[in-house]
């Protein structure tokens, strides 16, 4: 009798250990933020509108009808006067770029951001265990991350990964890999750095579908420390709730829609399509479709289930009502309150009408976009990085707190819609982050109006007759704004 109750205490040790081995082994699967860091480049780098005017007039490539064309794109463009460019443009290199170019661009945000951020956390370079580097229109030999290696003297064992040709949804996939890598791992700390290089594809042709890339991307990037290790849960700024990822690259409309390839005289640019609003919609519907039931609470998905359950049948009692006759990519109401499971809204800065798309179709309020907007009006479509500049925004304007969730939602060439949702594990209200970005000049925004001033300085081309326009030695600029 002893000895079967000895037995029976001996197993139901064993099974009490496997339990306590299974709950302890998922801790170490979750993913923290524990700091973030945005490249904010010199103010000798920031373009001005009459230094965009300057650009735009030496490319001796374009006419009056781009010049138009260029006008009313920057106008709608959503971008003000403080973005930053990649430093050959102020030079007048843009059409002849050098490998050195892109690579110093790089190193002139990768040193200042992770430099920052590990001596904020004082962590030692050796520290990192995992480095994921993000930049896509950027090859070199030796390659991004091991000059980042070389650079800050990292271990020898690190795990590196490369990630190139992504797009403006790097970012996330770069998480992702780092998630996985942790279920695996425990115990182990991973340096995120996430840009583009500009450099070397500036585009200097007169194609209209290339030039857009000029209007919107600038330079910038971010550089995410993030870890698994318990022992830092309590320094952590962000927990991974859930990320999914949407791939449209097997439908050859959303393939072509947004692409690196060259003109009819052999300039390399970024070409971006007019279905890309069309392609931006379906990849959206579809990543909303598997992430909302992971992050909404049951009544709204009921709710909505009600609903279109209702909708349905009234649709086959009246055919007619069901069909629209909406222009091709309008962005379609989603019909579901994504506010009932998430309280902020990161949303990539790919132009103001995917901000307006993505507004439109979770119907979201002026507030909840304002963080992208702003992004954008300040610092431009910085590609990849773009989702920390909006994260940013909203730790400086004190809207994080413990326990809210923030939704972040990227695009990307491929074409690509990845999401994910974070959420807050502490007040983000102190002055603890005096690196943010956005310290210097947070006051300031929103402004009253983002309206930029080209349309009063370049105005006038409107009014020239293709037949007798010459171009001029230099654009001229009314008097009045002088």
């Amino acid at each position: 009798m002893d000895l079967l109750l000895f037995m029976f205490s001996l197993l139901l040790s064993y099974l009490f250990f496997k339990i306590w081995k299974l709950i302890d082994s998922k801790k170490d699967k979750d993913c923290y933020i524990l700091d973030y860091q945005c490249h904010k480049p010199s103010d000798d780098r920031m373009v001005s509108t009459h230094f965009s005017g300057e650009i735009i007039h030496r490319n001796k490539n374009l006419g009056l009808e781009e010049y138009k064309f260029l006008l009313k794109a920057i106008v709608s463009s959503g971008i003000g006067e403080q973005t930053y460019a990649p430093r050959l443009v102020f030079e007048g290199r843009e059409e002849r770029p050098t490998l050195q170019d892109g690579i110093s661009e790089m190193e002139e945000f990768y040193i200042d951001t992770i430099g920052k951020i590990m001596e904020r956390q004082h962590i030692s370079p050796k520290e990192v265990d995992i480095l994921v580097v993000n930049v896509s229109m950027l090859t070199s030999v030796p390659s991004l991350p091991s000059r980042i290696i070389n650079h800050y003297k990292m271990r020898e064992d690190i795990k590196v990964f490369n990630v190139t040709g992504m797009g403006c949804s790097a970012s996330l996939i770069s998480v992702d890999i780092v998630k996985n890598i942790f279920k695996s791992y425990p115990n182990k700390l991973a340096l995120v750095a996430t840009s583009e290089s500009l450099s070397p594809n500036w585009y200097s042709g007169n194609n209209r579908s290339m030039i857009l890339a000029n209007c919107l991307f600038r330079s910038g990037g971010a550089a995410i420390l993030l870890t698994n290790k318990r022992s830092l849960r309590k320094k952590a700024m962000f927990k991974l709730k859930c990320l999914v990822r949407t791939h449209h690259g097997a439908r050859e409309e959303s393939y072509n829609c947004c692409i690196q390839s060259e003109d009819k005289q052999g300039r390399v640019g970024f070409y971006l399509g007019k279905n890309l609003p069309k392609a931006a919609t379906r990849a959206l519907v579809d990543n909303l479709k598997v992430i909302a039931p992971k992050i909404l609470p049951v009544t709204e998905l009921l709710r909505f289930m009600i609903k279109l359950f209702i909708k349905k049948i009234k649709m086959r009692q009246n055919p007619s009502k069901g069909s629209t006759n909406l222009p091709t990519g309008t962005p379609m109401k989603a019909g579901i309150n994504f506010k009932t499971g998430v309280e902020h809204f990161c949303i990539h800065t790919g132009g103001k009408a995917v901000i307006d798309g993505i507004q439109n179709s979770l119907d979201l309020s002026d507030y909840d976009i304002e963080p992208a907007r702003m992004t954008l009006y300040r610092f431009g479509n910085t590609s990849a990085s773009s989702l920390w500049y909006v994260l940013a925004y909203m730790e400086a304007k004190k809207r994080l707190k413990r326990g809210d969730r923030v939704f972040m939602i990227s695009f990307g060439a491929g074409f690509k819609c990845n999401s994910c949702v974070w959420e807050v594990l502490r007040d983000l209200t102190t002055e603890e982050s005096k690196e943010n970005v956005w310290n210097h000049c947070i006051n300031d925004y929103p402004p009253k109006s983002i309206a930029n001033p080209f349309t009063k300085m370049y105005g006038w081309l409107q009014d020239e007759d293709p037949d007798t326009f010459k171009i001029p030695e230099t654009f001229k600029i009314p008097d009045e704004y002088l």
